[in-house]
């Protein structure tokens, strides 16, 4: 019994249980082959209205929601939204399953915007129960599982599909079993005491109220606990007056009661500061973009990941669209999984790499995305099946590298809180551009366009990142290598007469 306290109590805990979690809510095994079932005889939808009237839900209910979910996620403490997120999960799956009409299909789609707007739940729950030194593991455990998920999903629907083992509607119901384990285990995750903006505890109030105990006890003494936690001379003067205040008057009120108030106080921070909360973060907005680097490198995540995500959610539109038999589609599984594979391997064998990507990142953001606007115009241009099965995998893989080094570039110098809001800004700027897209070109109350042209756009658009950003790149390292003329070390004669004067 004892054992099972203690590793409750352990941060092994919370990061388990949320990887079950993780990986049983990323198993789709039909994922791959959502376009032949909607289109099939088991729904009887026309390519059209899923490519033009069902799909484009998704990405305005995923705007819409968004913010709302981003601030009741810290404001809730993340559990309960982690839970939310499965329950929507489990109704667009039984919706998918059960529905057929247009209408039903649309509906869906807004409960899958919700829950993929829920996501940041599931990234910001684990910083909240561990250590600060135990980040690094907790996250790279919980987004590593995510992947596995995603990649035995389509391993998974490939061996069902392709050796006729369940058919579609089967498949779904065994996804439903798996949604309903995610959400038995994200019911079991321990509630978080803190938050990243509104549940934070101030550290001087803690320590007011440490110190205050440990006068009591006769065992520390306030100024002591301070000695250990600041390194200027200058502040530990400053704040041994404002802390001896604080525990003064928290030892004055606290003589009559067992429990210190200033524990209550640090619980209420959250309830009553909402709107310090939302100033404080508009204020590290601007600070934080007022940075030109960590600026363009937003730009590109947001332009990039907007041009992503419309190429991955309309590409089985047009597999189906290049070879329209239904033989193509038992090959889906096997593509999503070798290019999750593929792009785990890139993302992490860029962490190996040695180069100053603060000179040169700018320049690989726009070759790359270059290679990346020719593999989709090599997709739409040539009508072969495996052209188009390779060039995703490719594009894949160098969206992928680029925004593993965007992430890394963008949170080197940034908190755990700023990072976040950083990252929520930039997938709000994707979802902006995104719905502007969608409601101009796929949608069929804009321009509803077929498939090719669609992504004749989308190769155009990546065709417009590379140009943009190629150029930024060479202005970069030609801005460096003035400034290293610039600097250049003094010849001979100007260091012998240095020395002589001694300097």
């Amino acid at each position: 019994m004892e054992a099972v306290k203690s590793w409750r109590s352990d941060w092994r805990y919370p990061t388990t249980l949320l990887c079950i979690y993780g990986f049983f809510s990323t198993v789709k095994p039909l994922e791959p082959f959502l376009i032949p079932y909607l289109t099939g005889p088991d729904k009887n939808l026309t390519t059209e209205q899923v490519n033009n009237q069902i799909f484009p839900v998704w990405t305005y209910s995923y705007l819409s929601v968004l913010v709302p979910v981003f601030l009741l996620t810290d404001w809730l403490r993340y559990k309960p939204v982690v839970v939310f997120q499965c329950v929507m999960l489990f109704i667009t799956t039984a919706m998918i399953l059960w529905t057929k009409t247009v209408p039903a299909m649309q509906a869906m789609q807004f409960f899958y915007g919700v829950v993929t707007a829920s996501e940041v739940a599931y990234f910001s729950y684990i910083y909240s129960v561990v250590d600060l030194k135990r980040y690094r593991k907790a996250t790279s455990y919980s987004r590593s599982v995510q992947l596995l998920g995603y990649t035995v999903g389509s391993v998974l629907g490939q061996l069902l599909v392709s050796f006729d083992l369940m058919s579609y509607n089967n498949i779904m119901v065994f996804t439903l079993v798996l949604t309903g384990i995610a959400l038995l285990s994200s019911c079991l995750l321990p509630m978080p005491e803190q938050s990243m903006f509104f549940h934070r505890r101030h550290t001087r109030q803690k320590t007011a109220t440490e110190a205050t105990k440990s006068n009591r006890d006769g065992t520390v003494d306030a100024t002591e606990h301070i000695s250990r936690v600041k390194t200027s001379s200058e502040e530990m003067r400053d704040e041994r007056v404002d802390i001896s205040r604080e525990t003064e008057e928290v030892a004055v009120k606290g003589q009559d009661e067992k429990v210190p108030k200033a524990v209550d106080f640090e619980e209420s921070v959250g309830a009553e500061g909402c709107s310090q909360v939302l100033l404080q973060l508009w204020r590290d907005f601007c600070q934080c973009y007022s940075s030109r680097q960590l600026l363009y490198w937003s730009l590109w995540w947001a332009m990039a990941t907007c041009g992503y995500n419309q190429t991955v959610n309309y590409v089985q539109v047009l597999w189906e669209h290049v070879q329209p038999s239904q033989n193509f589609s038992i090959y889906n599984g096997g593509v999503e999984a070798v290019s999750n594979l593929l792009s785990a391997a890139t993302s992490y064998g860029i962490g190996f790499t040695e180069v100053r990507w603060e000179k040169w990142g700018e320049l690989a953001l726009g070759g790359f995305s270059g290679l990346g606007a020719a593999a989709l115009f090599l997709m739409t241009s040539i009508n072969n099946i495996w052209v188009c099965y390779t060039s995703y995998v490719i594009f894949k893989c160098l969206y992928m590298l680029l925004i593993t080094i965007a992430m890394y570039q963008i949170a080197a110098d940034l908190t755990m809180e700023r990072y976040a809001l950083v990252f929520g800004a930039n997938n709000f700027g994707a979802l902006v551009l995104q719905t502007i897209i969608t409601s101009v070109v796929v949608d069929s109350g804009g321009l509803g366009l077929a498939i090719i042209p669609q992504f004749t756009i989308y190769s155009s658009y990546f065709s417009v990142i590379a140009v943009l950003f190629s150029l930024r790149g060479l202005f970069t390292i030609w801005k460096a290598q003035r400034n290293k003329k610039g600097t250049s070390p003094p010849d001979k004669n100007e260091s012998l007469v240095l020395d002589e004067h001694g300097f």
